[in-house]
């Protein structure tokens, strides 16, 4: 009594553990079987982007390098439907990449994602025919519709 107490608590580490919500079209979360290259350098957010992605039903594809990426989709520009690629990235930037991924094939539909960045707007991103533009973090059901309203365009 008098001098204090110590607790320790001891909380077990989960790693690369996703909580996606349920889905199902009676909730109204569009889904789709297109298929989709995700690209973020951070791996983590790639293992998020993929399994919630593939838990709507696409086909996904990731790539931790805006490089690696770009080298992918110059072998096979038909495979994607939609390409999802993190603003800031090193080597090549989002919208960098968009402009080169829309070289190859113009008509290719991007959705560039941003946590904060000075360089890109949102009307930027639409002068350069990006179709959407989310921020970070990701929320599964933004995502879902976004994804369904720029391919049913």
């Amino acid at each position: 009594l008098g001098e204090g107490s110590t607790f320790h608590v001891y909380i077990p580490r989960l790693e690369n553990v996703v909580m996606v919500e349920s889905v199902s079209r009676s909730e109204g979360i569009p889904t789709g079987d297109e298929h989709i290259l995700f690209v973020d350098d951070e791996p983590g957010l790639v293992d998020v982007g993929k399994e919630m992605l593939g838990h709507l039903g696409y086909q996904v594809v990731t790539r931790t390098s805006s490089m690696d990426a770009l080298e992918l989709f110059r072998a096979e520009p038909e495979l994607f439907d939609l390409v999802i690629t993190d603003m800031t990235m090193p080597h090549m930037t989002g919208d960098a990449l968009a402009g080169e991924l829309m070289k190859i094939r113009p008509d290719i539909t991007i959705i560039l994602c941003t946590g904060y960045s000075e360089r890109i707007s949102e009307e930027k991103a639409k002068e350069m025919d990006i179709k959407a533009f989310l921020m970070k973090p990701l929320m599964l059901r933004d995502l879902a519709e976004t994804i369904r309203k720029v391919l049913d365009e």
